[in-house]
């Protein structure tokens, strides 16, 4: 970010300090903030944004690198707008895996705008009420300095839902009994992932109860299946290391190492040992050198069951937490690195990583952001249920789309006992698909409107623990803090309650990144019109596509016979791409004909990479002109099989 953008918005924070007025004032600093704050300020109101961290952007910008799509077609907005930013500085489309820094410099431009404030440091601790409208808030730093904004609506994009719980609506923490929304994956489940092996004995001396529970095991007992409570499911750090030596910072002991707590650890080693690391970690690489570490496995960067008081702990109680995460997650890298019984595969890969010095450098190197997967959860005008996640309901209002598996890790580390004997499991880990690409209600960001008339809540909204685990992921909360500044902006000196919701959702479809632009057209299994089949070919449902399917060719000999049309009612400099699965035939001939003009495009996939969790990238066919009533074909062909046509993506220069 420039040095002149960084000082204008020092210069703002300053002025505030003898304000204290704004139009809309947005509390926390998730990646929902910048889109929120961009958005109202857009539309013209005066926005202020306080952020409790020295760092923007939450998760996306604390190591979460290895984007959670789901399905690209359900990311839409500002939300693609700063994938595509991302994309800009890599050097493609879009991007969506990417270092914790190039995220920060990226969502601080959405802040780069004179109606933008931004106050960083401080964390609130009381709100003001008159009715249902709030009329201020006020915060403090660790210096003790407080302040008070007042405004005329307020946005809670804090993980954990302070703002929104000192307003006095109402929220959930935990998971609910299945019988209340009729689910079958919330509450308590026992499922197999992330799951220890059955036999592994969990006592200190093994088949000796008396000896006492290994750490990190609970006393909590076995409960029905689905069974509702108020347990929280685990936080972990997304880890950024890197192995380019030039840029690495030796990971050292921590002061306060305990081997003792990766006991059970050990057990997994000699339950299943297993010479590669990413069955203890999801250990994916992002660009220059770097990571984003995940937890894997019985046993790993989960700090499972130590973080069940955070959602209503003290700003105090919560930093304590927070460092017992870091202690843990840097005691368990030194682990690997240093004790004798960690298989040396595995030791001397971890050897290899060490800490970033170009990232974090305003917190040693290490994020600022411990990632709270759920905490605190809205009960608004709308709760979304697993029934919205598996397309069996009617949703008019939705000013967003998710579409990730329903996704809960593992809550609880418990003792089982099976044909009498002893055991360690893990509780509360699912990872069950959904449908399709689903919309968010309006109605999930809003208070239910006797309690709350003036706050909209995008990232802790309304929903089920385990719809808000489909829910739960950045690019939604970068679209659902996009939907709330325009509602804010909207509703004025009103109820957010009461707003045009239709022409909400209007704009958002029509002018989705603000900016007056074309949206893109998208040509997709939905575009009857515009798409072309001969026979043999058939469209597939399922996974590895674009939106909700793609055409397959099943005939013999060479593929061909399929077409897309280019609507004749365009006209300008457009770049054409094709969505291209991460399978298929190795060769594709593109034929692209409009006017007198036809060029031929070859697509090589044996060197086409498919980075992420995408399930396919785009290819770019090139750019070309469109005269309004003149149209054109693009015609596909391969010499062998296992021809597939998925999506066709036209954007406007």
């Amino acid at each position: 970010m420039k040095k002149s953008c960084i000082l204008s918005i020092l210069v703002m924070s300053l002025a505030l300090a003898a304000c204290g007025r704004t139009e809309v004032c947005i509390y926390g600093g998730s990646s929902a903030c910048a889109t929120a704050a961009y958005s109202a300020a857009h539309e013209g109101c005066k926005v202020t944004v306080i952020c409790p961290d020295v760092t923007i952007g939450g998760m996306t910008t604390g190591g979460l690198g290895q984007t959670d799509i789901g399905n690209k077609q359900a990311v839409t907005g500002l939300s693609r707008k700063f994938y595509r930013m991302l994309g800009e500085h890599y050097g493609k489309l879009e991007q969506w895996i990417f270092e914790p820094s190039v995220a920060e410099e990226t969502l601080m431009k959405f802040l780069d705008s004179p109606r933008i404030t931004l106050i960083q440091g401080f964390h609130i601790i009381a709100v003001e009420k008159n009715g249902t409208r709030i009329t201020a808030i006020r915060c403090v730093d660790e210096a003790g300095e407080t302040r008070t904004i007042t405004a005329d609506q307020f946005i809670d994009c804090s993980y954990e839902g302070d703002l929104m719980a000192l307003s006095g609506v109402t929220y959930r923490v935990g998971r609910e009994d299945n019988s209340e929304y009729s689910e079958t994956w919330d509450g308590y489940q026992m499922l197999g992932g992330h799951q220890f092996r059955d036999g592994v004995d969990p006592f200190v001396e093994k088949g000796n109860p008396d000896s006492g529970l290994l750490w990190g095991i609970s006393d909590l007992q076995e409960q029905p299946a689905g069974s509702g409570n108020n347990l929280v499911q685990a936080y972990n750090y997304r880890i950024c290391l890197t192995d380019d030596p030039d840029n690495m910072i030796p990971l050292e002991r921590p002061a306060d190492y305990d081997s003792t707590r990766y006991e059970l650890l050990v057990r997994v080693f000699e339950s299943d040992p297993d010479p590669n690391l990413n069955n203890y970690f999801i250990w994916s690489r992002m660009p220059n050198h770097k990571t984003d570490i995940n937890n894997r496995g019985p046993f790993s960067t989960d700090m499972i069951g130590m973080n069940h008081d955070y959602p209503e702990a003290s700003w105090e109680r919560r930093q304590e937490i927070i460092e017992a995460h870091k202690s843990y997650t840097l005691g368990l890298l030194y682990f690997y690195m240093t004790d004798p019984r960690v298989p040396s595969v595995l030791q001397e890969e971890v050897r290899r990583w060490g800490l970033p010095k170009d990232e974090y450098v305003r917190t040693d190197h290490w994020t600022h952001q411990l990632y709270l997967r759920e905490c605190r959860r809205l009960v608004g005008e709308y709760v979304a249920t697993q029934a919205d996640c598996e397309n069996r309901t009617e949703v008019p209002d939705g000013v967003g789309f998710a579409a990730y598996t329903m996704d809960s890790h593992n809550c609880e580390r418990i003792v089982i006992c099976r044909d009498g004997k002893y055991m360690v499991k893990n509780e509360g880990n699912v990872e069950v698909p959904g449908g399709h690409p689903y919309p968010v209600s309006y109605r999930s960001l809003t208070p239910k409107r006797e309690e709350c008339t003036n706050l909209l809540v995008p990232v802790c909204l309304s929903a089920s623990h385990i719809a808000y685990g489909s829910i739960r992921m950045e690019p939604v909360f970068l679209e659902m803090g996009q939907a709330s500044g325009l509602a804010a902006a909207m509703a004025g000196r009103g109820s957010v309650q009461e707003i045009d919701v239709p022409a909400l959702c209007d704009r958002l479809v029509k002018d989705p990144c603000l900016d007056g632009k074309v949206p893109d057209i998208l040509i997709d299994e939905g575009s009857e019109h515009l798409i072309v089949p001969e026979e043999n070919w058939k469209l597939l449902h399922r996974g590895g596509c674009y939106g909700k399917g793609y055409y397959e060719y099943y005939g013999t000999g060479e593929a061909n016979g399929f077409e897309y049309r280019i609507p004749e009612n365009l006209a300008g400099e457009y770049d054409f791409y094709l969505f291209e699965p991460n399978h298929g035939c190795p060769q594709t001939k593109y034929v692209v004909s409009i006017g007198d003009m036809t060029d031929e495009v070859i697509f090589d996939r044996t060197k086409f990479v498919v980075e992420g969790q995408a399930a396919g990238e785009w290819f770019k066919l090139g750019t070309y002109s469109l005269k309004k009533g003149q149209g054109g074909s693009i015609t596909l062909s391969s010499e062998v099989a296992g021809l597939h046509a998925d999506a066709l993506l036209l954007v406007r220069r």
